[in-house]
C-alpha cells in the first residue's frame, strides 16, 4: 500500500479496480484547512487522463508493471508483431499500445513491453535511437547563423529538426523522449 502523501511521478497505483499511472502532482498546505494532494492521472490500460485530489493519509494498493524486452519484428495492417528474444514466442500489438513508440522504432529493433498482470498495454523505445534521414533540403553554404535549423524526414516518417549540416541519407542520434536531434552518427 502507498500512501497519498508519497505519490510520486511514475508511480502505478490502483483506483476503483484500474491501474493509473502517476503524470503530476503536487503536494497543496492551504493556510486554512487540511493539507492535500493534487494528481493528474493516466490509466495505463485505455490512456485516459484524470485530475483528482486526494487526503495525504488515503491508502492504495501499488500496481506492480513488469516490463520485458522484446524484438519489433513487421507491421501487418493494423497489428505490429513483437518477439521474446528468450522464448521466440510472437506478440501482436494494436497501433494504440504501440502509438508512442511508433515514431522511433524499425524492424529488428529492441524495445521495452509493459505488462500488467500478463495483458502488455504500451510499448517504449529506447532513450536514444540512430535512424537515417530520407529527406532534407541541402544546407546553404555561408548560412552559418548560430543555431540555425532545418525540417527533415526519418525513415520511420517522423519530422523532426536538424542542423544545416545534416544532409539526406545521413545516420543520426535522436532523443526518443524528446524526439530532438542530439548528434550524427
Amino acid at each position: 500500500m502507498i500512501m497519498a502523501g508519497d505519490f510520486r511521478k511514475g508511480v502505478t497505483v490502483e483506483i476503483d479496480g484500474q491501474v493509473w499511472s502517476i503524470t503530476d502532482f503536487q503536494h497543496v498546505k492551504p493556510g486554512k484547512g487540511a493539507a492535500f494532494v493534487r494528481t493528474k492521472l493516466k490509466n495505463v490500460m485505455t490512456g485516459a487522463v484524470l485530475e483528482r485530489t486526494f487526503n495525504p493519509t488515503d491508502k492504495y494498493p501499488k500496481a506492480h508493471i513488469e516490463t520485458k524486452e522484446m524484438q519489433y519484428l513487421y507491421a501487418d495492417g493494423e497489428l505490429y508483431y513483437f518477439m521474446d528474444t528468450e522464448s521466440y514466442e510472437q506478440l501482436a500489438l494494436n497501433a494504440d499500445q504501440v502509438e508512442e513508440a511508433l515514431n522511433f522504432i524499425v524492424e529488428n529493433e529492441t524495445v521495452t513491453v509493459r505488462f500488467y498482470k500478463g495483458t502488455p498495454f504500451s510499448v517504449a523505445a529506447p532513450n536514444f535511437v540512430e535512424l537515417t534521414v530520407t529527406a532534407t533540403e541541402p544546407g546553404v553554404r555561408g548560412d552559418t547563423a548560430t543555431n540555425t535549423t532545418k525540417p527533415a524526414t526519418l525513415e520511420t516518417g517522423y519530422q523532426l529538426n536538424v542542423p544545416l549540416f545534416v544532409n539526406e541519407g545521413d545516420r543520426i542520434r535522436v532523443d526518443t523522449r524528446t524526439g530532438e536531434y542530439m548528434s550524427r552518427v
